[in-house]
């Protein structure tokens, strides 16, 4: 880290608080992941393993993982800036609507959401025209729709629009 990033007081978070904070939620997801296990059962049934087996044992595993990595990250010595906020926000401006984009998906279907994405993202970090965004985001979703639904047969999740048109 230059020596101006010190004097500026927080460029962005530490590679160890980094650690340490990612290292906690692995453990959350370990942990929600042993306590659905058990409420499904992890034992042995009459027909082979139940339904908790595999995913409590592998919850298992994450969560003694997570206590040998936050172990480790605490005893880490300060060893510098992980990232700056403005990288991380680049981050930030690419997963928060990712993320919208699937919540969307049930609601909207794959096609008008991703459509949305695809101009958004085209508008935003392409800086396209609005037309020339438009016009791809309703290309590239009814290329997929032909691919899946026509020509291969595969449904992909559909929305009020698609039944609107009769799929």
């Amino acid at each position: 880290m230059s020596h101006s990033a010190k004097e500026a007081g927080g460029a962005g978070p530490s590679h160890r608080n980094v650690e340490i904070g990612f290292t906690l939620f692995m453990g959350f997801l370990g942990l929600l992941s042993i306590i659905g296990s058990l409420q499904v059962g992890i034992g042995w049934g009459a027909e082979g393993p139940k339904a908790g087996f595999f995913p409590f044992y592998c919850g298992l595993i994450v969560v003694l993982s997570t206590v040998v990595n936050l172990i480790n990250a605490i005893r880490m010595q300060e060893n510098g800036l992980f990232a700056e906020w403005p990288a991380l926000w680049q981050v930030v401006s690419v997963v928060v609507p990712t993320t919208i984009y699937v919540l969307a998906i049930p609601y909207l279907g794959m096609y008008v959401s991703s459509a949305i994405l695809i101009a958004a993202f085209m508008k935003y970090f392409g800086r396209y025209s609005w037309l020339f965004s438009i016009a791809i985001a309703i290309a590239v979703p009814a290329a997929i729709f032909f691919m899946f639904e026509i020509w291969f047969l595969v449904p992909l999740p559909k929305g009020p629009v698609e039944s609107y048109l009769g799929y």
